[in-house]
């Protein structure tokens, strides 16, 4: 089972690097973590009650706290801290990285959303 042994953010960048044990390493965009933060804000209380996040381009992750030894709890710039990211979540998005990005540019674009970048 892979773990994570190691958080280092770049806000310059506005990357969060994740290091595994295996000796990987990835980086997730701060707008990635927060479109797909696990809290009820943003996932809901149950499946189709999903709201989507738009606007979060240039956020930025002011503070990580430690939660136990199973999470973080991400503050984000906008002043979102209520989703705790368990480890396997964070591992589950950095597996799934471009599968999760690219259903989220789909879902902006079917709302007529556009993306500044």
């Amino acid at each position: 089972m892979t773990t994570i042994t190691d958080i280092a953010l770049d806000q310059k960048s506005r990357m969060l690097s994740l290091s595994f044990d295996d000796g990987r390493t990835t980086d997730l965009s701060c707008e990635y973590l927060r479109v797909h933060s696990p809290s009820a804000e943003v996932r809901g209380h149950g499946p189709g009650q999903e709201v989507l996040q738009t606007g979060k381009e240039n956020v930025n992750i002011v503070a990580i706290e430690p939660v136990g030894n199973y999470a973080v709890r991400l503050v984000f710039s906008d002043e979102h801290d209520t989703g705790l990211y368990a480890w396997n979540f964070l591992i589950e998005l950095a597996e799934n990285k471009e599968a999760y990005w690219q259903a989220y540019l789909e879902k902006l674009d079917e709302a007529g959303y556009q993306r500044n970048v």
